[in-house]
């Protein structure tokens, strides 16, 4: 008999009540472990690709600009220069852009947040004419590039006087056609037998809403947050040509007028970049498995 053979023995008359045991012979356990080497690998590299660029931006912050030119590149820094975030954040003012972004980002954040949960609640529970019409001209404007509306929208900012304001940089953008789409598919999760359960209880639209369906929909609202903090955040078009005034610009525009004055002070530069990015990277390590649980919600059920 073979060494990695296996023999079941059963005793008569007794009837069997767990499967047996699955033995992974030494012949197979060499081609698992290989793929599973091979995955490593892979996963490895794309983690190096992804992670080199952001830790070459930290150690340049902290070299002097001669140590940056230089070759072989220095992939270490042996002196920091720590006084380069200090000169980014009060010579360049990413204080007062960074205080910018957030005041725009909250407000664009919590108005998507707001308009997509009553639109995709709507689009889940109620019935109204030409409902399957409107949730399609929602996502008509998916397709849409921002691009083609931007002079529309310019004019029409221009045109109610809020150019130049924190209003012209966030109403055109506190609603989403994403927004909807996800909070309507994540609702139609939600068992009918609840809402009938809510209905007997004497609950509405209104309390349903708020005290079960959105409850049950927070990762979906979290993944919504997030996606409309990060678009929000790295605006940079829409603040640039609905502003002129410094005080009201957002932190991407900040980081190219502080290019334009450290010119001589790289490092300056790359300083000014870990400060913006560092909220994105903050945002993103505390709401990961939201992120991904609000991704895979509605997956099924269309």
């Amino acid at each position: 008999m073979p060494a990695d053979a296996t023999v079941a023995l059963e005793t008569p008359g007794v009837a069997r009540t767990t499967a047996p045991p699955v033995v992974v012979t030494r012949r197979g356990r060499v081609p698992h472990l290989l793929r599973l080497a091979l995955r490593y690998l892979v996963l490895t590299v794309l983690a190096f690709i992804v992670i080199f660029p952001i830790y070459i931006t930290v150690v340049n912050s902290l070299l002097v600009p001669d140590q940056i030119a230089a070759r072989p590149p220095k992939f270490f820094p042996t002196d920091p220069q720590w006084g380069s975030y200090r000169q980014a954040w009060t010579q360049g003012n990413m204080s007062r852009y960074l205080l910018n972004s957030a005041i725009v980002t909250a407000a664009i954040t919590v108005g998507q947040v707001v308009t997509a949960i009553l639109a995709g609640y709507a689009f889940a529970f109620l019935q109204f004419p030409l409902k399957r019409t409107l949730f399609v001209v929602f996502l008509a404007t998916l397709m849409v590039p921002f691009e083609v509306t931007i002079i529309v929208n310019l004019t029409t900012i221009v045109d109610l006087g809020w150019y130049d304001t924190y209003q012209g940089l966030v109403v055109p953008f506190l609603a989403t056609g994403f927004g909807a789409f996800l909070m309507r598919q994540t609702f139609l999760q939600v068992p009918r037998d609840l809402q009938d359960a809510a209905a007997l209880d004497g609950f509405g639209h209104w309390r349903f809403m708020t005290r079960v369906a959105v409850p049950l929909a927070r990762p979906a609202v979290a993944a919504l947050a997030v996606f409309g903090f990060l678009g929000a955040f790295n605006q940079y078009l829409w603040p640039l040509i609905v502003t002129k005034d410094d005080r009201l610009r957002t932190v991407q525009i900040g980081l190219k007028q502080l290019r334009s004055v450290a010119i001589d002070q790289v490092n300056v530069t790359f300083a000014g970049v870990i400060i913006a990015a560092a909220p994105l990277f903050l945002l993103l390590l505390l709401f990961q498995k939201q992120l991904v649980r609000g991704l895979t919600a509605g997956a099924v059920k269309g």
